[in-house]
Order: C-alpha cells, then sequence, then structure tokens
C-alpha cells in the first residue's frame, strides 16, 4: 500500500465504496473486518456510501448490513437516493416519448426488452427470457401485463439479442439526431455467450457526477472524501479531487490513476486493509 500523509487521512469525513469486485467478494459477501471498521468508524463521525452500476433495489441491502444512512449512488449515477420512493438528491429519468420510441425498435427487430426502475426491472411475458439473459446484480424482476403504465419513472431501457448488428442498429436509431441528450451503451455479455446488450439512458450521469451532487448535499469538500474503485466504470469517481483507493484487483488504468493501491483483493477484503489506515490516523 502507498504511504499517505496522515493529515490527509484525518481530514476524510465520506468513504463512498464500488460494490462488486471492490466492497463485495466474489460470493457477494461484505468482509468481517469492513462491517467492524466501518462501525467503527461511523462512530468517530466518518459517513460512508455506496456508488454501483446496480439498481437501488440490490443496492439497500448491503448499506443495510453496514447501517449506512445516506444516500447511496446508484445505476451509475443516474439516481441517488436511499430507499425506492423515498425523496431523491437526484435522478435521471428518461422521457416517455424516448422509453416508447425504444420499445418500438426493438419490437421491430425481434428484441428483448425491459425497464429499469429504482425498485426493479419490468419485463413483460413475450420478454419473459430476459431475467435469465441480464447481468444486473441482485435485481428484483417483476412481470407485467404491458408496458403502457410503466413508461414514466424509466431510469434505463434495456435491450437484448442474440444478432449483433441488430442491437447495434437499434443503438445507431437511438442516437442522435433521432433522439436527444440520450446516452446507448452497447456491449457484449460476460457470462451468456452470443447475447448483446443495450443500455438506454438519460445523458449527464456518471458516478463522478453522483459523487460531487452527493457531497454538495453533505455539505463538504471534495477533498474531504475517498473513494474506492476496481473497475471501468469507477474511472469518473477517480477523475474527482477525492482521495482514491483502488483494490488489488483493480484493472490496470484506475491503479495508475490511485493514490493508494492495496495489497489486498477484494476477495481477501481489501476495502479493510485502507479503512484501518483511515482508523489509526482518526485514533
Amino acid at each position: 500500500m502507498n504511504m499517505i500523509n496522515k493529515e490527509i487521512l484525518k481530514r476524510i469525513q465520506l468513504v463512498v465504496m464500488d460494490l462488486d469486485g471492490t466492497l463485495l467478494d466474489d460470493n457477494n459477501q461484505i468482509g468481517d473486518e469492513t462491517k467492524h471498521l466501518v462501525k467503527e468508524l461511523s462512530g468517530l463521525g466518518v459517513k460512508f456510501s455506496i456508488a454501483s452500476g446496480r439498481l437501488l433495489s440490490a443496492v439497500t441491502e448491503y448499506a443495510d448490513e453496514l447501517q449506512i444512512k445516506i444516500p447511496l449512488i446508484t445505476l451509475d449515477g443516474a439516481l441517488i437516493q436511499r430507499y425506492p420512493g423515498e425523496k431523491s438528491i437526484f435522478e435521471s429519468r428518461l422521457s416517455e416519448k424516448t422509453v416508447l420510441r425504444a420499445l418500438n425498435l426493438a419490437d421491430r427487430y425481434l428484441l428483448k426488452s425491459a425497464l429499469c426502475h429504482d425498485s426493479a426491472i419490468y419485463f413483460t411475458e413475450e420478454n419473459g427470457v430476459l431475467p435469465l439473459l441480464l447481468d444486473k446484480f441482485g435485481a428484483k424482476y417483476e412481470q407485467i401485463i404491458s408496458y403502457e403504465h410503466f413508461l414514466k419513472g424509466t431510469l434505463e431501457v434495456l435491450i437484448v439479442g442474440d444478432y449483433q448488428n441488430s442491437v447495434k442498429h437499434v443503438a445507431g436509431k437511438m442516437a442522435f439526431p433521432y433522439t436527444f441528450g440520450v446516452r446507448s451503451s452497447f456491449y457484449k455479455s460476460q457470462s451468456q455467450g452470443g447475447t448483446y446488450y443495450l443500455e438506454i439512458r438519460k445523458m449527464g450521469s456518471n458516478k463522478g457526477d453522483g459523487l460531487r451532487r452527493l457531497i454538495k448535499h453533505l455539505k463538504i469538500k471534495m477533498k474531504e472524501a475517498a473513494v474506492i474503485g476496481d473497475w471501468y466504470n469507477d474511472k469518473s469517481l477517480f477523475d474527482t479531487d477525492a482521495l482514491k483507493i483502488a483494490v488489488a484487483n483493480a484493472v490496470p488504468e484506475l491503479k495508475k490513476m490511485a493514490d493508494i493501491v492495496t495489497k489486498r483483493s477484494n476477495n481477501e477484503d481489501g476495502v479493510a486493509e485502507f479503512l484501518k489506515m483511515l482508523l489509526h490516523s482518526k485514533k
């Protein structure tokens, strides 16, 4: 682990942790040492939050486990909220017109579709295979009769297909000049061979922007925050002036940006390695 000036650690008031590959081990468990340290640091006034690509409903159980009270950064910054239904700090919901366009294109090109809300991923009977195909960790799935009454409140439209060209074509039809202020992410599934995904969200949200909104809400400075991550979608967190910690299993790009790289991986409770250092400085 890199050595950091104790004064820098002393001023840390907020720790924001990525979930998968960082806070959680490969069995989706939080390390016992981290749980103990979070409790002790919370008693000393340090606040904790989570920044994840997951839906809010798939993050709250871990926040409850750590007794986190402040809002969580979910869907890579598209929603900052503590519990589904509560007042949010920020939400980036798609217009009904955009959602309808995406669903119509999915139907036209014989692709599967689903709508991500803060509480669940909604799908219809004809899209019933989707929960088996999606790489959305811990998400709650709910089958509905029709998308008609679920257009409003959509944070993300998911489109899935076996034909790369069809999914790419829809991505093109959801881009400028056909739509405005919409961002589409096209990628191949890591776990489902030959399956292609398209995630459609409103522009202007990432984890880094989520952190900026959270610290403004908490009335603290960026230099009083620490961020811990492992993956490419954590890069925007590392682009800020927060103290940056990469766990041992992090991608090389993130390690290069980090102020601290732990010796331990997520499977060895790498987060605890930094929290121990933080606790030592606070005491």
